[in-house]
């Protein structure tokens, strides 16, 4: 089976072919290293970094994902994020720790 997809791990964008065959998955038009772990990654386990907001008494803050997560768990973790009334928050702040047992916390990403 042969897949087509752009690498989105960095501005390039590179345009990969991805075969795979008798359990092998070989990857090419990849400018670097980062395009076929992304490419091998996106056939088994998708996963994507999550960004939103979470609201505080004054208004909203962005937050996001500090690592990808499986994007069967994207809608999941936002609900996760929903549930919260911050008081206060803080750049960097850590709001939810492994979040949905992923590995990654959910972080405030912007002071104002």
């Amino acid at each position: 089976m042969e897949r087509q997809m752009i690498c989105i791990m960095c501005p390039m964008g590179c345009n990969l072919t991805v075969k795979e065959q008798d359990g092998q998955i070989t990857v090419t038009g990849n400018g670097c290293n980062r395009g076929v772990v992304f490419a091998k990654e996106e056939i088994s386990c998708p996963k994507r970094i999550v960004t939103t907001s979470v609201k505080t008494k004054n208004g909203v803050k962005s937050v996001k994902t500090t690592a990808s997560i499986p994007k069967s768990l994207i809608f999941d973790c936002v609900k996760e994020i929903e549930k919260l009334r911050l008081k206060d928050a803080k750049f960097g702040q850590i709001i939810i720790k492994n979040v949905l047992n992923t590995g990654a916390d959910v972080v405030v990403t912007a002071n104002e």
